[in-house]
């Protein structure tokens, strides 16, 4: 397995896993969306970024993320907001690794902590995630504007 940063040729792999992101949470986006986050994600410019995995098969999963200053730390967070893995790919390590890659790289920038959240009822990822860290017991609210 090879994570590495997203470049442009991998859009085709990319868009088949958020496809397969949006299904596990029965969300659908207008494609403008699905465009612009690409888009963002290919911007130098932009603070939003993707890591993903890959085997010789192709992509396997991805992990977009986003740091920011934080009124906690002397430093920067950063922010994982979108972790998925190809169904095929589950129980391989891929999850982990994509999220130790991530933690590796925030070290690496100096960012002070990695955080991110997951439904409640997504019992596979919540396995992971308590195995790497214990949630901080915070509920998470959004006002759509």
């Amino acid at each position: 397995m090879i994570i590495r940063w997203a470049e442009a040729t991998d859009e085709p792999g990319w868009r088949r896993l958020w496809a397969g992101f949006l299904d596990y949470y029965e969300m659908s986006l207008d494609r403008e969306i699905t465009d612009f986050t690409w888009k963002r994600l290919m911007d130098p410019q932009s603070p939003m970024k993707a890591r993903m995995a890959f085997d010789g098969a192709g992509a396997l999963g991805f992990a977009i993320h986003q740091h920011h200053p934080s009124t906690w730390v002397m430093g920067d967070d950063c922010y994982l907001e979108d972790l998925f893995v190809d169904p095929a790919a589950r129980g391989q390590g891929v999850g982990r690794a994509l999220i130790e890659d991530l933690a590796a790289h925030a070290r690496a920038m100096g960012w002070k902590r990695l955080y991110w959240n997951t439904e409640i009822t997504n019992t596979a990822a919540r396995k992971l995630y308590d195995r790497i860290t214990p949630d901080d017991g915070h509920v998470r609210y959004r006002l759509t504007l």
